[in-house]
């Protein structure tokens, strides 16, 4: 199945120096004029090529770099634009592949500091310590917000984004400040930003074609009663881990009153660490149920009980180093065995993932340095940006989802060669499958390759694929300069 996600996503190139992943990413993206779509192919290339310098840096010359502002300040330019050929591309995978598909869902905060935050908008506000009287000084943050969908393998292997939502405050308004004025349980979803988590469902589940194969995932931000409707109004599934302790059944008693009467189904051991990061163990002790979870009660006019299943996976004892492990988690889903509630933890552990992209998008792509001044200038830079972090996300995962594939599937010729020049053969790195060259890729941006070594990670992959297409690069003008 990863060899046809693989070639779902693979496009001959015509030129030595291989940009495919580029064309296919682009293909599809409807601009409404040609020369802003060929501006984006052309910035893709160099920004893919320098991932985590400036804009001036990726550009070499000016006459690029002002074309490469030109084009994020372009009115006619949007993040839905940007990442249309992407989404494209995220469906072609998910068709190309059997099983279901998991849709990580979340949250992040991009922050900056201007001289004008107002071009920008606030996030959040934070407490800057005390002033001379012993105060408190509260300081508003600058920058954007992000709401991103992953789509998945149950292995791992990133498939790419399927939907993505940015937005910025004009005035921050906490939480805690609007509960003295309104009861925000009686406030429609539509009116908040709670709303998101519905319309990339919506979004995403309509973007891969086949309701029934998507699960939707979240953590405890996505426990919103109108969430489970939409998934059940779109014919979708979804896997959330709860915060709220619903009215159930008849309205008399709540989800935690008929889950202290659940019976134990059996324990499930997982490696965890501690909190120094030492390697340890965890035995959970697993509990299902499924349950009619009644609406809120100022809600249950407009939406109908529903029948959901309530998984609880809780250590016994507080172990010591490391907080106790207690997941409470809640699906349309059922759950009729052992085997089938942890088939749900697994999939609910996967969430994890996407905190990797968002991080690859902070350390690898160095998102919240850029010096774009404008919210819509920072959303267009991040959009190319999120591309670029799938990539790298992606042929990271490649090779811990299929190690045995061959590297010709993911690597040009010229660079299978000049891998093969660069890092000598180990015992261990004379095949021709992917997992030998991401190894020799990891090894270019600093990796040991060790036999006691784990998979390389995210970040050194990208400072290798760095250098690897500073040194193409190189080799092809070379090559140019005094002849093969």
């Amino acid at each position: 199945m990863i060899d046809r996600a693989w070639a779902a996503c693979s496009v001959p190139s015509s030129s030595a120096h291989d940009d495919s992943w580029v064309d296919q990413e682009t293909d599809g993206c409807d601009f409404g004029d040609e020369r802003l779509a060929k501006r984006f192919r052309g910035l893709l290339c160099q920004m893919g090529n320098a991932m985590g310098r400036s804009i001036p840096f990726a550009c070499q010359d000016w006459a690029n770099t002002k074309a490469a502002y030109r084009f994020f300040s372009n009115e006619r330019v949007n993040e839905e634009e940007i990442l249309s050929g992407h989404f494209r591309s995220t469906a072609t995978r998910a068709a190309a592949i059997d099983g279901p598909i998991l849709i990580l869902h979340d949250t992040t905060e991009f922050s900056y500091r201007r001289e004008k935050p107002e071009a920008i908008g606030s996030t959040y506000r934070i407490n800057s310590g005390r002033d001379k009287a012993g105060r408190f000084r509260m300081h508003t943050v600058c920058g954007i917000l992000m709401h991103s969908s992953l789509a998945v393998m149950p292995d791992g292997l990133p498939l790419g984004l399927a939907a993505i939502k940015f937005w910025t405050r004009k005035k921050f308004k906490g939480t805690a400040a609007l509960k003295k004025k309104v009861n925000l349980t009686r406030i429609p979803v539509e009116k908040k930003e709670s709303v998101r988590w519905l319309d990339n469902l919506k979004q995403s589940t309509v973007l891969l074609h086949d309701p029934a194969r998507c699960i939707h995932i979240g953590d405890r931000e996505s426990d919103i009663y109108e969430l489970f409707c939409a998934a059940q109004e779109a014919g979708t599934h979804f896997l959330v881990r709860t915060c709220v302790d619903r009215m159930a059944g008849d309205g008399n008693h709540t989800i935690a009153d008929e889950m202290e009467d659940a019976l134990i189904s059996g324990r499930y051991r997982i490696d965890v660490r501690d909190n120094q990061g030492n390697p340890n163990q965890a035995v959970l002790e697993l509990k299902y149920r499924r349950i009619t979870v009644l609406p809120p009660i100022g809600k249950q006019k407009r939406y109908p009980p529903l029948v959901l299943t309530v998984l609880h996976a809780t250590e016994r004892s507080k172990p010591k180093n490391r907080k106790r492990i207690e997941w409470k988690l809640i699906t349309d889903l059922p759950v009729r065995s052992r085997a089938e509630a942890i088939e749900k933890l697994e999939w609910y552990a996967m969430r994890w993932k996407i905190e990797m992209f968002h991080k690859i998008l902070k350390s690898g792509c160095k998102a919240e340095e850029a010096k774009l001044r404008t919210a819509s200038r920072l959303v267009n830079l991040v959009a190319v940006f999120c591309i670029m972090s799938w990539r790298v996300f992606f042929i990271t995962m490649v090779n811990r989802s299929a190690p045995t594939m061959q590297a010709k599937a993911a690597l040009t010729n010229v660079e299978i060669a000049l891998l093969d020049h660069l890092v000598s053969d180990k015992a261990h790195l004379r095949s021709k499958t992917i997992s030998n060259y991401i190894t020799k890729i990891a090894m270019l941006g600093g990796y040991l390759a060790r036999a006691s070594d784990p998979p390389p990670g995210n970040m050194v992959m990208w400072r290798g694929l760095v250098r690897l297409t500073d040194i193409e690069l190189g080799a092809l003008i070379g090559a140019r300069l005094v002849g093969n």
